[in-house]
């Protein structure tokens, strides 16, 4: 009791007491904030792509080897086949594609033979008749093929998507991914390359530039060119956008999936147009010291397995990789 202060002196201490708690309260606050925006932050040098909440954890290999292009689908019964391109750098290739099954998306068994040759980037779908339908590069062109099993694969005549876009003048198109509309429509969204770089006062590892472009079609067949889907001639995917994949995250959010130097992104579907604004989903490496790591996730494929999301992606003459969402 002796140490209070005089009576005529406590409405002066209140008032430093207040803005004491004050300070602390402003601190916890900016501390949570910095905290909160760290976690969910896109890479740096992401420009002005939007992020998620939701998190990609690093899982392991999938299937190891000097194999890149994986798609994944969805072979009902609770089984899955992951089907993955040989690296054209491999030597001696015939550009073959592989295949291999899963039950849980963890463990993959390799199925014997190959699947396709004279083909890269193998993006694959279930026709109403049972069959499998795959689309594929093949010499700067799209292509496709069928299957009963989706084993042996016979090439259907005529080619898909050429290299002929209005307004450009592309040396190849490919890295091509296609989905079924529910009112039976067919879209493919397939890139295109320009023989040139793409121009910034960045040092970039390409000497050419990749954009992707859409083209709908009644039968799975015969294609019409739309345009421009995702222009990466900006300062957020500066020049490169490649391996794209369709993902119906829910009934309504369609989504195309892709990667460039930063991470994996993915832009929205709706109503016949896509989103301006690329999310940010994934990077296994730091860019905070190096905005163009030699080895970020390529050629990502997603797909729901049980209850969880699956990313699987290539990782350069080490094979397919996998992340989960968690």
């Amino acid at each position: 009791m002796d140490n209070l202060p005089p009576e005529g002196n406590k409405k002066s201490v209140w008032p430093w007491v207040a803005l004491i708690v004050a300070i602390v309260g402003l601190a916890g606050a900016g501390v949570w904030y910095f905290t909160k925006t760290k976690q969910t932050s896109a890479p740096a040098g992401s420009g002005q792509a939007t992020s998620v909440k939701s998190t990609w954890k690093e899982g392991g290999v999938a299937v190891s080897g000097k194999f890149a292009d994986a798609e994944a689908v969805d072979l009902g019964n609770g089984k899955f086949r992951l089907y993955y391109a040989v690296e054209p750098e491999v030597a001696g290739n015939k550009l073959e594609i592989y295949s291999a099954t899963s039950s849980d998306g963890i463990k993959w068994l390799e199925e014997p033979g190959t699947r396709k040759t004279m083909a890269t980037f193998p993006d694959v779908i279930k026709l109403s008749d049972s069959q499998y339908r795959m689309y594929f590069q093949n010499a700067g062109v799209i292509k496709s093929a069928t299957s009963s099993d989706g084993l042996t694969f016979t090439d259907e005549p005529g080619t898909r998507i050429d290299k002929n876009e209005t307004g450009f003048n592309l040396e190849n198109v490919g890295a091509q991914s296609t989905t079924k509309l529910a009112d039976g429509t067919y879209v493919m969204a397939y890139r295109g390359t320009i023989n040139e770089p793409y121009k910034t006062n960045e040092k970039l590892p390409n000497n050419n530039t990749q954009i992707y472009f859409y083209a709908t079609s009644s039968d799975g067949l015969a294609f019409t060119k739309k345009g421009l889907a995702l222009d990466s001639r900006n300062d957020t995917l500066n020049g490169l956008t490649d391996g794209g994949d369709w993902v119906k995250w829910s009934d309504n959010d369609l989504r195309l999936y892709f990667w460039t130097y930063t991470g994996v992104y993915h832009v929205a579907y709706q109503n016949g147009a896509f989103s301006k604004t690329p999310v940010f989903d994934f990077m296994n490496q730091d860019t905070s010291t190096n905005k163009f790591p030699q080895n970020p996730p390529g050629d990502p494929t997603i797909i729901k397995i049980g209850d969880k999301w699956f990313m699987y992606y290539g990782q350069h003459t080490k094979g397919i990789y996998y992340a989960t969402l968690e």
